[in-house]
């Protein structure tokens, strides 16, 4: 089932620079409001496509069709693909991917809230570093007051963006924790970032919202491992990641333009945990 919202009837014809790709399973209201979130962006040549896998369809919801009239208004297509059976997160994510004919794809989770500059943000950082992906983190608004100085270590990249192995084991990976919590929002504070004070980050991965050169996720396969994994998976968007940024490198930025909603997650088994479950290609990374 495809149904999509344009105020433009030819705009299907018109790749965007931005293809903004959302998995979504049973949170229609949390949807509506990420989706709200696309509306007042600063950027606006993106399209948004939506693979939904819940139980009832979201393209029905009241909440979700009126934001997605508003955007169609605003010139930005919004398609709904009802995409069964579900084969695991993998599978989902590589069925976005197939959709995509933008240069840039945006895979956002359905439940984050956002700043007006985050596509705009994103998209310079990717396009200046010419690197495979670019992040930004989530920021856990509970946590504002939990301060965890010992989570709050952050490398900056001092020239440009460079690939790199990282993956369990090893320095790279301890990374991870400061994007747990409130941790990068106090690092985020304290340096005093404006949205036009831009500093680019290394990282061990970045759930929830990472943009992706197209061609580059293409080239080491996207999620096609999502055939090597059961369907009750978790971390294959970690996966993907690493295998980029060990050929392209990748980065996380800052300020961040994103929250999370903070709802209960939908995916309860994690015990396939795929960068520990699949290798993690051993790609040459050039001095």
């Amino acid at each position: 089932m495809l149904k999509a919202y344009s105020a433009d009837s030819d705009s299907k014809d018109k790749p965007a620079t931005v293809d903004i790709l959302i998995p979504t399973y049973n949170r229609p209201a949390a949807l509506a409001v990420t989706l709200a979130g696309l509306i007042g962006q600063t950027y606006k040549d993106f399209r948004v496509v939506i693979s939904d896998q819940g139980d009832i369809n979201a393209a029905d919801a009241g909440e979700v069709k009126a934001v997605a009239r508003v955007l169609g208004l605003h010139g930005n297509r919004v398609e709904f693909y009802k995409h069964l059976p579900r084969c695991g997160l993998a599978e989902q994510r590589q069925f976005l991917l197939d959709q995509a004919t933008a240069p840039y794809v945006l895979f956002l989770d359905d439940d984050v809230i956002l700043e007006t500059y985050l596509v705009e943000s994103m998209l310079r950082a990717i396009q200046e570093e010419n690197c495979g992906f670019v992040g930004s983190a989530l920021h856990g608004p509970s946590f504002v007051n939990d301060h965890r100085p010992h989570h709050e270590g952050i490398e900056f990249w001092d020239g440009p963006v460079q690939p790199e192995i990282v993956k369990p084991g090893i320095p790279a990976w301890d990374r991870a924790p400061l994007h747990s919590a409130a941790n990068l929002y106090h690092v985020q504070q304290r340096l005093n970032l404006g949205k036009d004070d831009q500093r680019r980050y290394k990282v061990a991965w970045v759930g929830g919202c990472a943009m992706f050169d197209t061609a580059k996720i293409r080239e080491v396969g996207g999620f096609g491992f999502w055939k090597d994994l059961p369907p009750e998976h978790s971390g294959e968007d970690v996966l993907v990641q690493v295998r980029v940024m060990a050929r392209f490198g990748g980065c996380g930025i800052l300020p961040s333009g994103v929250y999370h909603q903070e709802l209960p997650t939908t995916v309860p088994n994690r015990e396939v945990d795929a960068p520990y479950y699949l290798p993690i290609e051993q790609v040459q990374v050039e001095a």
